[in-house]
């Protein structure tokens, strides 16, 4: 009886007291883990925000960036070609020193055989009046004139023109003194270096219809093409430079001009034939300071200067 009554106790349900208990903490334990996802939501949400922002101003540092690197670029274009003009302009102004130093090599060279002539000529009359000249007549002028000791009015004063005098132009105003073939093209050289383009056009084409055998013509012809250059007109640049190269087979500004040509056409896009004139001056003037210039022209578009070699060449 003892052990049915202890069975019994055993086996008999729980008081609903205890069952209320586990209930609650199991309740207890649902709303915390409910809790503890709320709050890791939160964690990632505000994580996920952190990140967004600082991709954002990752972004915005990058675009920052390609915008500075785009003016930086576009300063460096500005600069190299600011740099090529330039350079340009100290070519020409040093090209146009170098023959102003050769007009004054030849104005001394004239002058010194001015001054011969002259003493030729007072020893002559010195022999004259001492009474032990020759039989024959005098001098008559200077022998590198040409011309008679006392000229007329009309006459010039250098064999370069008409006349029979080195140096006067033909075609001077009434009334005006001559100006000479040296002194117009000094001018002009002055005219051009200064900025003076219009005016020094005018007097380089004076100086080609006066002196048209002189040789400083192609020059002149030449400095025309250059002063078409400096205003941007390659159009016009490209004949005057080609007139030099047709007209005046023996002129030392050949290699200048056709280099010049080649540039021009280059400035007016017309590429083969900027290349094909930059190969023709490699081919033509080898060693000459055109020569290594349009070398490094044509290896700056993308050229070679080896391709223009033609078989006669080589």
């Amino acid at each position: 009886m003892i052990v049915g009554a202890l069975g019994g106790a055993m086996l008999a349900p729980q008081p609903a007291g205890a069952v209320n208990r586990d209930m609650i903490e199991l309740q207890q334990q649902v709303s915390q883990i409910l809790q503890g996802q709320q709050d890791l939501r939160s964690a990632v949400d505000t994580n996920n925000a952190t990140l967004k922002t600082l991709i954002q101003q990752s972004l915005d540092g990058v675009n920052q960036l390609n915008a500075q690197m785009g003016s930086v670029q576009k300063v460096i274009q500005e600069v190299q070609a600011n740099t090529g003009s330039r350079i340009d302009t100290m070519a020409q102004q040093s090209q146009g020193l170098s023959d102003n130093l050769q007009d004054v090599q030849s104005r001394v060279g004239k002058l010194s055989q001015q001054l011969t002539d002259m003493q030729n000529l007072l020893q002559s009359i010195d022999a004259k009046i001492s009474g032990t000249a020759p039989a024959t007549p005098a001098a008559t002028g200077f022998p590198s004139g040409g011309g008679s000791a006392n000229p007329g009015p009309g006459a010039t004063n250098a064999p370069g023109a008409p006349g029979g005098y080195e140096g006067a132009a033909p075609n001077a105003p009434a009334g005006l003194p001559p100006i000479s073939a040296d002194t117009l093209y000094s001018n002009a050289l002055r005219d051009f270096t200064s900025g003076k383009y219009d005016l020094a056009r005018q007097e380089f084409d004076d100086y080609i219809k006066n002196f048209p055998s002189n040789d400083l013509a192609s020059n002149s012809q030449f400095y025309i093409g250059e002063l078409f250059y400096a205003q941007k007109d390659f159009k016009d640049a490209i004949t005057a430079y080609d007139a030099v190269l047709e007209n005046y087979p023996h002129s030392f500004k050949l290699a200048a001009s056709e280099y010049q040509k080649a540039v021009s056409e280059l400035e007016l896009g017309l590429k083969a034939a900027g290349v094909r004139d930059l190969r023709e001056v490699v081919r033509k003037f080898p060693g000459s300071d055109e020569s290594r210039r349009a070398e490094a022209k044509l290896r700056e578009v993308g050229a070679t200067g080896a391709a223009a070699r033609t078989p006669a060449a080589r």
